[in-house]
């Protein structure tokens, strides 16, 4: 599974935020903290074999002010 992830631009620069990728209840991979203005950064995570998987965005530990995390071009690849 590949994405950039990013916080939206309306928030004007502010927000921090954390992604991670999650497969049947085990978190695979969580970025670092991401603030506003900051540039995309890509995610890859191995999904293989999972049933479910699970998108998560986080407030970065400091609340969920202006925390408008965006998912780009989230991509399942079959090998």
């Amino acid at each position: 599974m590949t994405a950039y992830v990013g916080v939206d631009e309306e928030t004007g620069g502010a927000g921090t935020v954390t992604f991670s990728v999650i497969a049947d209840g085990k978190t695979l991979v969580t970025t670092p903290t991401i603030r506003g203005r900051q540039a995309a950064v890509p995610i890859d995570a191995d999904v293989s074999g999972a049933q479910v998987i699970g998108l998560k965005v986080g407030d970065a530990g400091d609340g969920n002010g202006n925390d408008h995390g965006d998912w780009a071009m989230p991509t399942l690849t079959c090998r």
